[in-house]
């Protein structure tokens, strides 16, 4: 089905508030799911291929990431693991990184200064830099300058900041764009309109940005594993992020992997 045979990726995310992980519908009405640490032992024993850590009210609390829940959660892991959440400059990164962190995503930061991408990507490499971009469907027509690209008469999305709680408005292509060309090595692209629905990942905003010279994270709606399988064969993601899902017991990374193996797509089986 797919023609690349690079595996396919399957990433829990864990979204922590006040040192408990939570889970809502776009961001809003969060509920308690259970303690972080727990969590991504059970993810790996499950085959998860990496772990995202986000910190979602640092950002709009404007204090830094919780780095003392970041050492415990590494300290159990043999996957790469991921964090994101009110990491504003370099010596945050540096910090993440030596508490046992492979990667940092940022979001509000880097629309605040763009700069610290090509700041990170220069100190610590651009594997390390994943740009979180939180982004909703505004119709035809954005609120920025269109790209030039072949989706200029198509639909457009607007990046959102601060947990999803501000609205940029930056047009999330041209946005996309200008990380690529600062250092970004992985976009997680988050579907505001999906988030916490599960009603499926939106493939047509993956699909748009996966022509994007660096890997793209689809993130937001994950409802099944036939959802995985189609923004895998549909939309081209090169990976797929989940919570909802797992967190409800609804289905196990393992039970999702092994679907996209009976159709086609390649993964990595424990």
């Amino acid at each position: 089905m797919l023609s690349s045979g690079l595996c396919k990726r399957i990433i829990p995310c864990l979204d922590v508030a006040n040192g408990r992980t939570v889970k809502g519908v776009k961001f809003q009405n969060l509920r308690d799911i259970g303690d972080p640490v727990e969590l991504a032992i059970e993810y790996q024993r499950q085959g998860a291929d990496e772990l995202m850590f986000l910190d979602i009210s640092a950002s709009r609390e404007e204090r830094s990431t919780v780095f003392d829940l970041v050492r415990s959660v590494a300290e159990h892991l043999a996957i790469p693991f991921t964090v994101g959440g009110g990491i504003s400059k370099l010596d945050d990164v540096k910090k993440l990184l030596s508490l046992g962190a492979d990667k940092v995503s940022i979001n509000s930061s880097a629309v605040q200064r763009p700069q610290l991408i090509a700041e990170i990507a220069e100190a610590c490499g651009s594997q390390c830099c994943v740009v979180a971009i939180d982004a909703r469907k505004v119709g035809c027509e954005s609120s920025t300058t269109k790209s030039s690209t072949n989706r200029s008469n198509g639909p457009a999305w607007e990046v959102l900041t601060k947990g999803g709680s501000v609205s940029t408005g930056l047009d999330a292509w041209v946005w996309a764009q200008q990380c690529v060309e600062l250092g970004a090595g992985e976009f997680m692209l988050t579907s505001w309109d999906a988030d916490g629905t599960q009603e499926g990942f939106d493939i047509e905003m993956v699909l748009a940005f996966s022509g994007l010279p660096i890997p793209v994270i689809a993130s937001g709606g994950a409802k099944n594993p036939q959802s995985f399988v189609d923004v895998f064969s549909l939309g081209q993601a090169d990976a797929a992020l989940a919570a909802s899902i797992f967190h409800d017991g609804l289905f196990t990374v393992n039970q999702v992997k092994t679907t996209l193996k009976n159709e086609g797509i390649t993964v990595r089986l424990c």
